[in-house]
This record gives C-alpha cells, structure tokens and sequence, in this order.
C-alpha cells in the first residue's frame, strides 16, 4: 500500500497544478479547484508517516517536490514546441497549462514550506503521544502546515498586485476551507492507516516465509 499512497500524493500533486487555473464559487467566495485536491496530499503523508515512519513520509514530500520540477519543465517544453498547422488550440493549451513564473514559484516554495512543516508537527506529536491521539496530531499537523502553505502561496504569488485588503481575504477564505476539510478527513485517516498497517503486516509475513 506504500507504493499506491506514493502514487496518489504525486498523481495529486500533479493533478492540483493543473487545476488551479480552474476557480470556482461557494457563496460569493471565489476559490482556485485545486483547494480541494491539494488538501489530501497532507491526509496522505499523515498516513505514511504513523505506518512507515518519518523518514518514508519525508522521502514522500522530496519525491513530490523533485516530480513537480520535472513535470513543470515538460509541461513549458511541450508549450514551446511548434504547433501543427491543423492543432487550433495552442492559446488554450498555454492558459490552461502554462501559469506564469511567479505563481510556479509560489506553488514550489509554499510546498516545500508546508509539506516539511507537517511531517515535522506530525512526528513531534506522535513522539510525545506514541500510537495514541492520531486525531489530534493529524488535524493539528495539516491545520498549521495549511496555515503555512496558504500565506506563503498567496503572498508570493498576488503580493503587489492587489489591494492588502483583498489578498487577506483570500487567504482568509482559502484557509477556512482547508481548515474545513482537514477537520473532517479524520474517520479517513484512521481508515487508511488501518488498512495501511494490515497490508504492512502481510507484507512482513510473506517476507518471513520466502
């Protein structure tokens, strides 16, 4: 089941920096879709770290961040490549997968940030409370690092080109909606870990037996 939480937290890591182009509105607030992917990479390294340990849950956070580059300098390499004369939707293709520079930047570097900061709570927590209170350290690892991620990534990205006024509410609505949802992913994260520790055991035991 590593294997498979590996490649959920990089397929949506992925799959976060294309949405964000998307937004959308909830109430006459205005949110990026990738809001709702990107909150279960933190679900997820959660989960790899109470089964697997801190080192596999930061080898995890340094595999996603070395995929984004990789895949940000394909994505900027298949927009340069000359078009055919036939492909009619080269403007579209650039908008949607394209970005500027400045937000890229932003996205790295609040990761980065936040992902780290999560795994650090998370494990500073299990260490005081062992295998007991993962409801807590969960919810307080993923809220604080979202905290993080949503100042840095906001910041870095619109500082400078909108009123302070304006850039505090969004960062204000972005984080009350993450906070929402990392306040109701904990029945998943004891499913996950249930299941990730059953697996994790077979796994053992076929070991033993070869």
């Amino acid at each position: 089941m590593f294997i498979y939480l590996n490649a959920l937290f990089v397929g949506l890591l992925i799959l976060a920096n294309i949405l964000g182009v998307k937004l959308f509105s909830i109430g006459g607030y205005v949110l990026p879709a990738a809001v709702i992917v990107y909150v279960v990479t933190y679900l997820i390294t959660d989960v790899i770290g109470e089964v697997y340990g801190k080192v596999a849950a930061k080898k995890t956070v340094q595999a996603g961040f070395f995929t984004q580059v990789i895949a940000l300098i394909f994505i900027l390499v298949a927009i340069q490549l000359p078009a055919a004369p036939f492909f009619q939707s080269q403007a579209e293709f650039e908008t949607i997968l394209g970005g500027s520079f400045r937000v890229m930047l932003a996205s790295l570097v609040s990761y980065v940030a936040s992902q780290n900061f999560d795994v650090f709570i998370f494990h500073r927590l299990k260490k005081k409370h062992g295998e007991q209170k993962l409801w807590l350290r969960n919810n307080l690892s993923t809220m604080s690092s979202q905290l993080i991620d949503t100042v840095v990534f906001i910041t870095i990205a619109f500082a400078g080109t909108m009123p302070t006024a304006a850039l505090l509410g969004m960062i204000a609505t972005q984080y009350v909606f993450k906070f929402l949802v990392a306040a109701v992913d904990t029945p998943i994260a004891y499913m996950l870990v249930k299941a990730a520790r059953k697996d994790k055991q077979s796994f053992q035991l076929a070991e033993s037996m070869k």
